[in-house]
């Protein structure tokens, strides 16, 4: 994607509306918007922002775990499951 076709001024923006919403819904390429000169907006199609959306949400996740992992707050996998198989059968039991 080269973002360099994709940079128009806000004046581009009013003038052609309804172009850009159909050639965004097809391309799936962000439109950068400037005002005076400097980038003040991107539009984009609404499947291109979800799938943003749940990379980044993605990328949280994974960057508290290696937090934690750097905390030393993990715990072996086999000792997580002796843990819940007694609790399985603790409950069993009652």
């Amino acid at each position: 994607m080269k973002l360099s076709n994709q940079i128009k001024p806000i004046s581009y923006l009013k003038a052609h509306a309804a172009d850009i919403i159909r050639n965004i819904g097809v391309n799936q390429e962000p439109l950068i918007i400037t005002q005076n000169g400097e980038a003040k907006a991107i539009i984009q199609d609404i499947e291109s922002y979800e799938q943003n959306q749940e990379t980044m949400a993605l990328l949280k996740i994974l960057a508290l775990g290696n937090q934690q992992i750097e905390k030393g707050k993990v715990k072996a996998a086999t000792d997580v499951f002796s843990s819940i198989r007694k609790k399985n059968k603790d409950a069993d039991n009652v």
